[in-house]
């Protein structure tokens, strides 16, 4: 004698309720607002008291895609949306006229080679094994957005990889780059769900030069480790003279307001090969 299987669910799922719903019959009650399933209430939703809901959306959907995607770690991407890639660089110095523009794409120049790096290392990275479950490691993430999110993206395709965009909404346009992986491209509202995601998988950051979003990024990270919220992992900061004209690292260490050891808690790198060395070092994977 088998076992009998077990009954099937009594209640019906969500989206059976959702497809009936469009189907009742037009009255003055079933036209109301309040008639509407709430989960399919947008005005409701968006409602103030409603925020802690769509902080759980916000934090439910990416995971539970990232799950069935079978993504086990991430390989995060921080860096400036403003830096182009080299020809792109080239182009916008020959085109300055004054010499504030002729300054400002100097600078760009000379922070464009980092472009190919970050395109590099993310192709170097996507190349990773999956493990014997099916799960992939060091899977490429970025912000989605263009400069070195781009060609953090762009590197992943370059070997056929699939990798992440992590877009979010802002007064001007923000779209994400062409590169990501359109089932792995999600949208945000809230900057503090978003900054979650990026280190919720996050088993190695690196850190291009940029301005106030990468500050943000990188330091709260740096943070979190610092107080022991988060276990150590690599941060490799890409273009030390950029980074040490910019934040005066020593500095905070000679004001007593950090500790020295607190300069341990990144790598200074130039190429890809030296972020991907140091990656190896750290877990011995490679």
């Amino acid at each position: 004698m088998t076992d009998p299987k077990p009954p099937k669910r009594i209640f019906p799922e969500a989206s059976t309720d959702a497809r009936a719903a469009k189907h009742v019959p037009s009255s003055p009650q079933t036209e109301s607002e309040a008639y509407e399933l709430a989960f399919q209430d947008t005005d409701f939703l968006l409602r103030p008291d409603l925020r802690p809901v769509r902080f759980q959306l916000e934090l439910l959907k990416p995971e539970l895609l990232m799950n069935e995607a079978n993504i086990a770690s991430t390989f995060v991407f921080y860096g400036s949306a403003r830096v182009p890639e080299p020809a792109k660089a080239h182009a916008l110095l020959e085109a300055a006229r004054t010499d504030w523009d002729k300054k400002v794409a100097e600078k760009l120049v000379a922070k464009a080679k980092y472009y190919d790096e970050a395109r590099k290392l993310a192709a170097r990275v996507s190349k990773f094994p999956v493990d014997a479950d099916g799960k992939r490691h060091f899977v490429v993430c970025s912000g989605g957005g263009p400069s070195f999110m781009e060609a953090a993206n762009r590197g992943a395709k370059d070997v056929g990889a699939e990798s992440i965009g992590l877009n979010i909404v802002l007064p001007h346009e923000q779209l994400p780059n062409n590169y990501v992986t359109p089932d792995l491209s999600f949208q945000f509202h809230y900057f503090a769900l978003r900054k979650m995601h990026f280190l919720l998988r996050a088993r190695a950051v690196a850190v291009f030069p940029g301005g106030f979003g990468t500050f943000d990024e990188m330091f709260e990270l740096l943070t979190l480790i610092q107080t022991g919220k988060v276990r150590p992992l690599p941060i490799l900061l890409f273009g030390r003279e950029f980074w040490e004209r910019v934040v005066d690292f020593q500095g905070l260490a000679e004001e007593g307001v950090i500790s020295p050891h607190d300069l341990d808690l990144f790598t200074w790198v130039e190429t890809a090969e030296e972020a991907w060395e140091a990656v190896c070092h750290h877990y011995e994977v490679c």
